[in-house]
């Protein structure tokens, strides 16, 4: 009986997200509709010269050519590696020195004023810095990765851990948790929240980081090389057609990983009001 109440629980909720993707989905793609349905009347009606806003076609165009030529995957295989290393060592960075924070609250309070205004530093005044101090490499690039995005993490941990209600903690200690039972089975659930909109924000200060680095900090392989070349040459379809790539991958990696993760935490900690909402 508790069998079948789970699964017919895990087919409604299935179900509602699926409706709820399906919805947003719908949005999204009418949204983009009209966005190119806008910039095609734009483009017919010479609001700007022809060679300063290519049409949409013309852009295709191009993806298409960069793709064929393999200029595209490449750079943006590249890219995403630097992207992925770059943000993996920003949260175990981030993560093991917010936990420090928390066990040495003097150490934490000095360290969170420090970090909040580096956090608010620009990510391409980094740049300068890596090229002196490392060089044109891909040292330099991860380098001004990191350092844009592991305060996010660090601040997200840190506050996340810090503000979990004392009342939780009380209740926990009184049915015997203690030392890291009480840790992985409430602080974490608890902070959960907190550090996946820190690490959302910091895959945004990422990319943001990544581009400017490229486009700076020259390998002649990226996204942001892309960019580079053709800010250089004046061809505004390779750079509104990389442009396009950028966000496309954003997108995806937004709605596929982090509100995925971000649903799953709410499900499992009784966080999702639509459900609460709509049971059946």
């Amino acid at each position: 009986m508790e069998t079948q109440i789970k699964t017919k629980t895990q087919k409604k909720k299935l179900n509602l997200t699926k409706k709820v993707l399906n919805k947003d989905t719908l949005s999204l793609f009418i949204f983009l509709s009209a966005f190119v349905g806008l910039w095609q009347l734009v483009y017919v009606l010479e609001v700007f010269p022809k060679l300063s806003l290519p049409s949409p076609f013309a852009v295709g165009q191009t993806i298409i050519e960069l793709v064929l030529d393999f200029t595209l995957i490449e750079g943006t295989a590249l890219t995403l590696w630097r992207l992925f290393l770059g943000f993996m060592i920003s949260i175990m960075l981030g993560m093991g020195i917010g936990l420090m924070m928390i066990k040495f609250p003097q150490f934490g309070k000095t360290l969170s004023s420090f970090a909040v205004g580096l956090q608010s530093f620009p990510s391409i005044a980094w740049i300068p810095f890596a090229i002196l101090l490392i060089g044109f490499n891909d040292f330099g690039i991860l380098f001004v990765v990191i350092m844009s995005c592991v305060f996010s993490v660090m601040l997200s941990t840190y506050t996340g851990i810090r503000n979990v209600p004392p009342i939780y903690l009380r209740a926990a200690k009184n049915m015997g948790a203690k030392g890291f039972s009480l840790f992985r089975h409430v602080l974490i659930p608890a902070a959960t929240p907190s550090l996946i909109m820190g690490m959302r924000q910091a895959w945004s200060f990422a990319w943001h980081a990544l581009i400017g680095a490229e486009m700076l900090i020259t390998t002649l392989v990226g996204l942001g090389y892309i960019l580079s070349v053709g800010r250089e040459f004046s061809n505004m379809s390779q750079i509104i057609a990389t442009m396009i790539v950028i966000f496309t991958i954003g997108l995806i990696f937004d709605r596929i990983v982090f509100i995925k993760i971000e649903e799953k935490v709410r499900d499992r900690w009784g966080l999702n009001q639509q459900q609460q909402q709509n049971p059946e």
